[in-house]
């Protein structure tokens, strides 16, 4: 399998390069931009697989498909909200929410190899996926949710849960008052539920909330550490994949 990465993060890319390796996948060429890509594609065989960041570093990576008609299957790795992603489900297109998962990547090359002998092709609306990128539909975000503490139910605000997160298979929601409530979901479940003006995913473990962060602090690997009023469990590291899309966020 001829497999080419697509990155603009140097980091990302070398992650994903040792995910792959794992699956006995070498990867045989680095792109970093549209520019180069394009230059690539219009020079060179084209691989089996692309694994394709969104936004690159001098633009779209829909450019590059504007530009050459590229031959190979793709499977997008991506940041962006749920609304991109619900995009690229209705189009039947395989994506990666960064960081990314090492069993979701290998469900998602598993995919790729189940469809390859039937040589079906995946039909991409770039022009779709980008207007929802840009203009995404508007939609109601959970206020409040109901948490079941023994024989009562409780119900809290999501604007006093400083950050959701995930310890020992549970997920938990801490708030303004100190406490930690069990919920009957996954942080993948709570992905549709959340406003993403409030909520951003720094980890596997984490999301928070921008409105009770007390500190952001430098942190090993250039990461970054973040610091709530009440909540003091477990350290909150914005993962060094997640570190540029969370400055972002914070403006």
């Amino acid at each position: 399998m001829n497999v080419i990465i697509i990155e603009d993060e140097k980091p990302s890319a070398r992650r994903l390069g040792r995910l792959l390796a794992d699956l006995n996948i070498q990867v045989s060429v680095l792109l970093h931009s549209v520019e180069e890509s394009v230059e690539w594609f219009k020079n060179n065989e084209h691989p089996d697989l692309i694994f394709l960041d969104i936004q690159l570093s001098d633009g779209l990576s829909f450019e590059i498909f504007d530009a050459v008609e590229i031959k190979s299957s793709v499977i997008f790795t991506t940041a962006f909200d749920e609304y991109a992603l619900q995009a690229f489900k209705l189009n039947s297109i395989d994506y990666l929410l960064k960081p990314i998962d090492d069993e979701e990547l290998e469900v998602a090359v598993e995919k790729y190899k189940y469809l390859q002998p039937k040589k079906e092709k995946i039909a991409i609306d770039f022009e779709d996926i980008k207007k929802l990128l840009v203009n995404p539909v508007e939609r109601e975000y959970k206020k409040r949710f109901t948490i079941k503490v023994g024989q009562h139910l409780k119900i809290i605000n999501a604007e006093e849960v400083e950050c959701f997160y995930s310890e020992n298979k549970g997920t938990y929601a801490a708030t303004t008052d100190g406490r930690n409530y069990l919920l009957e979901t996954t942080l993948e479940g709570l992905e549709l539920d959340l406003d993403p003006e409030i909520f951003f995913r720094v980890s596997r473990k984490f999301y928070i909330n921008i409105k009770h962060i007390k500190d952001i602090i430098s942190y090993t690997n250039s990461r970054l550490q973040i610091k709530f009023n009440t909540y003091n469990g477990q350290d909150v590291i914005v993962s060094r994949e997640r570190v540029k899309d969370f400055k972002l966020w914070l403006e």
